[in-house]
């Protein structure tokens, strides 16, 4: 059943449209959006990808002004990536046209129904929250031991 709702619910995203960027686009702009001024290293391991790849999608997140990149001040050959002001505006349009298009099913839902869900969404939000925070530390504890 989770499967399936998740299905569903890429379905109505979908419907919402990312135009003009791709899903691994909108993955590296909520990235930047929890992590200003994050490296190109850590934005790839973030991803699970390569610098390379990860390069070259932001290369086209900056060509259409979502994405800015500056020199670090630390180390001239490190680039540090920040969403744009245009960036910022393209993700608060597309949360309103999700909610948009998931505001439309939960309407055809009864009220104790709705209720539930939300219930259960929170406590949802709470633990996935701490699972993502506590891989986070895990990261950092492996770089510093590398370090």
């Amino acid at each position: 059943m989770t499967s399936e709702a998740a299905e569903l619910l890429e379905v109505l995203w979908g419907r919402a449209s990312t135009a003009p960027v791709s899903a691994s686009q909108i993955r590296v702009l909520f990235i930047l959006e929890h992590s200003d001024g994050i490296n190109l290293r850590m934005l790839a391991e973030a991803l699970g990808s390569t610098p390379p790849s990860t390069s070259r999608l932001c290369d086209r997140l900056q060509a259409v002004g979502f994405v800015e990149r500056e020199t670090s001040a630390a180390s001239r050959r490190e680039l540090r990536l920040h969403l744009s002001r245009r960036g910022r505006a393209f993700l608060a349009e597309l949360r309103d046209r999700r909610e948009a298009a998931l505001q439309s099913v939960l309407e055809q839902m009864p009220v104790a129904k709705r209720h539930a869900l939300l219930e259960g969404l929170e406590a949802f939000c709470v633990a996935a929250s701490a699972e993502i925070h506590e891989g986070d530390e895990g990261h950092e504890a492996s770089d510093a031991r590398s370090a």
